[in-house]
């Protein structure tokens, strides 16, 4: 008698309308802190982790020198986010680099978070993902980025689809190309 194979189950389809939550798509380095149980403090790249001996564009010194703060105010787990600003793709014009993390829910309340850290700004937030998005990218377009005030070069939004938990991008310009093969 044959075995039976694995039973693979259909995933569940969330459903489309459903909130969607639409913020500034910062163009840095995805970073991350991590602290762990036992109180250890590590920096991450979009990749691996990194230390301020094997850097990446100085986050890792940066999560060194702001340690403690970042142990207490962000507490336990994998905290994501964008590493941006003074040297690092458009630079936004400013003299000072900055971590934005990525979760608006739990972040976007500045006596929450800690002070060394920023969020990236939530721009729109519905039902409609292709509205909220348009009423986002025309926000842009018009006035600029809203993390770096005045920078009109912004590069676009990150889209969050609470149902799926799945996220998405568009940006500003050259959306329609792959990521590297832009002009």
């Amino acid at each position: 008698m044959n075995e039976l194979p694995t039973f693979e189950a259909f995933p569940k389809i969330a459903r489309l309308n459903r909130e969607v939550v639409v913020t500034e798509k910062i163009d840095g380095t995805n970073a991350c802190v991590y602290v762990g149980a036992d109180g250890a403090v590590m920096a991450g790249s979009r990749s691996r982790w990194i230390t301020p001996e094997d850097d990446n564009a100085g986050f890792a010194k940066w999560v060194k020198l702001h340690e403690e703060e970042l142990r207490v105010g962000l507490g336990i787990g994998t905290h994501f986010g964008e590493w941006w600003g003074a040297g690092i793709q458009r630079r936004y014009a400013l003299t000072e680099k900055r971590f934005s993390l990525f979760n608006v829910a739990k972040w976007s309340d500045p006596a929450v978070r800690p002070s060394c850290c920023h969020v990236v700004p939530e721009l729109a937030r519905g039902l409609d993902i292709r509205a909220e998005t348009e009423r986002a990218l025309e926000w842009l377009r018009a006035y600029g980025s809203v993390a770096a005030p005045g920078f009109m070069r912004p590069e676009g939004v990150v889209i969050f689809h609470t149902a799926s938990s799945a996220i998405f991008k568009v940006t500003l310009e050259q959306d329609e190309s792959p990521k590297g093969a832009e002009k």
